[in-house]
């Protein structure tokens, strides 16, 4: 055998991947925590009453605070260890989600999910940088970073599937509990095959400029889910305002720092910036797609929570057969072609949404298909890009960079496209006759309230509110999928101009 060159980059063995099946637990984790929560939403809306807007930041709460904590803990891995950081994060996510199976109110569960935005944030960006420092060659990286991405994707086979047998079975609190089983292994066999990882030369941790990103993202999700809620209003364009300004100084602030927390001048790397665009727009996209598809499937189709969750398998499959076929493409065909045509396949799939007739579920089970074929292909990919850029003792802050566009779209995704779905059936929805004030107020905010109201109500009268609640909720849904196409459309434009350059790994 001949061997390798001087100066190539040392191939993994069996400890790396075996350190990588540990690092896609949490990673599994959290993609399941997800995917649970937006089947369980119907439960929770039914037991705990929460309004329209309490029932978005239910699923807005963890993503936005990870989003916006990504970049600052991902700098606190590169100073005091990844692997530590890893392991606290492990225990913190695992005793919260035991606390938030059994929140009594709407308010208390958002709080819950707020807190486990936090140790979310400790966890995501140091599985990406540990498997960027354990997997140096091009190729064998490429396909770890395709089996992380995986991880998201059998975590949304998983977690309909896990939920809908818990939720049958048990209350809406159960789904949570499914941390602890899954983050047992990792604090165990973490510290035997996971090596610890740090950046030698760490910057010190900036307060300032944590509480600076975390600002800019609470600010602006807030005033696009207040506008989208409630039409434009003085608090939401002074919450905009305030998360321009924040953002602003955050900019000008590592700009100015010898050792900045985030090296924002790595925006100006075309590639890099590619990428992030990409899985910005593609998360918010299909966290959007969920959001809607998971209650129309329960709350229109009727489905109870494991075949509505058994529905959305084939969507999932596709995605993760997508991304490992998109490794093998990509030695031979540049992320320049495959990125934006997996963008084009995924506008494919919100037009068929938003053309449709949802009448009947399978129009949007096929839309889940072809959009998870264009989101594995698109994001494995991109996803690569971003940390190839940069050395591996970088791996922390890219990382955190990276996953901050995932989270970001997942927050995006509800404010964006959930809130086009709440507005456009608030807007539809007309209350029957018969109803009195309390009642048509709790079924205009939610699909879920007016199915709730109808339970108390005579045949006849719950057959015209759920009439109404389901024309209105299907208006929003061809709104919201409209607006995704759009986005999708143009950005993959974009990413096709900031990418062409790039080329096929060979």
């Amino acid at each position: 055998m001949t061997p390798p060159a001087p100066d190539a980059p040392a191939r993994a063995g069996a400890r790396e991947w075996g350190a990588l099946v540990v690092l896609m637990l949490p990673v599994l984790l959290i993609s399941v925590d997800n995917t649970v929560l937006h089947f369980a939403l119907p439960q929770i809306s039914l037991e705990l009453r929460p309004t329209g807007r309490q029932l978005l930041w239910m699923v807005d709460a963890y993503p936005l605070v990870l989003a916006g904590l990504l970049v600052p803990m991902g700098a606190l891995g590169d100073r005091v260890g990844r692997r530590r950081l890893l392991l606290v994060g492990s225990t913190g996510f695992a005793a919260v989600s035991a606390l938030a199976a059994f929140a009594p109110s709407g308010p208390a569960l958002v709080a819950a999910r707020a807190v486990l935005g936090v140790f979310g944030a400790m966890l995501m960006p140091a599985t990406l940088s540990l498997i960027r420092n354990l997997f140096r060659d091009t190729v064998q990286r490429r396909t770890a970073i395709a089996v992380w991405a995986t991880g998201f994707s059998a975590g949304g086979v998983l977690g309909p599937v896990v939920g809908g047998v818990l939720l049958e079975h048990f209350r809406w609190g159960s789904v949570f509990l499914v941390a602890v089983p899954v983050l047992v292994p990792l604090l165990v066999l973490g510290p035997v095959l996971v090596p610890e990882s740090r950046d030698p030369r760490p910057g010190p941790v900036d307060l300032v400029s944590a509480a600076l990103v975390l600002a800019a993202m609470l600010g602006a999700v807030w005033a696009l889910k207040s506008t989208g809620a409630a039409g434009a209003s003085p608090a939401a364009a002074a919450a905009g305002a305030a998360a321009l300004l924040a953002g602003t100084a955050f900019v000008r602030r590592q700009l100015r720092r010898p050792v900045p927390m985030l090296d924002v001048r790595l925006f100006r790397r075309r590639v890099f910036t590619g990428g992030l665009v990409n899985n910005l727009v593609a998360s918010t996209v299909f966290i959007g797609f969920l959001f809607f598809v998971s209650q129309h499937l329960q709350l229109v189709e009727g489905l109870p929570p494991l075949r509505a969750g058994l529905a959305l398998v084939p969507g999932a499959a596709a995605t993760i057969l997508s991304g490992l076929v998109a490794v093998r493409v990509a030695r031979r065909v540049p992320p320049a072609v495959v990125v934006p045509a997996g963008l084009a396949v995924m506008t494919a799939g919100f037009l068929m949404v938003a053309l449709g007739d949802l009448s009947d579920g399978t129009v949007l089970v096929t839309a889940l298909v072809v959009t998870g074929i264009g989101s594995g292909a698109a994001q494995t990919l991109a996803g690569d890009l971003v940390l190839a850029e940069v050395e591996p003792e970088r791996a922390g802050a890219a990382s955190a960079i990276s996953e901050t566009a995932y989270e970001l779209g997942a927050a995006l995704g509800v404010a964006v496209l959930g809130t086009a779905v709440t507005a456009g059936y608030a807007r539809a929805f007309a209350p029957p006759p018969g109803l009195s004030p309390e009642q048509a107020a709790v079924a205009a905010e939610t699909l879920g309230g007016a199915v709730g109201v109808a339970g108390d109500l005579d045949a006849a009268a719950a057959g015209q509110l759920l009439t109404s609640a389901v024309g209105a909720f299907e208006t929003g849904v061809h709104a919201s999928a409209a607006i995704g196409a759009g986005l999708l459309a143009a950005t993959a434009v974009l990413v096709r101009l900031l990418l062409r350059r790039q080329p096929a790994a060979h």
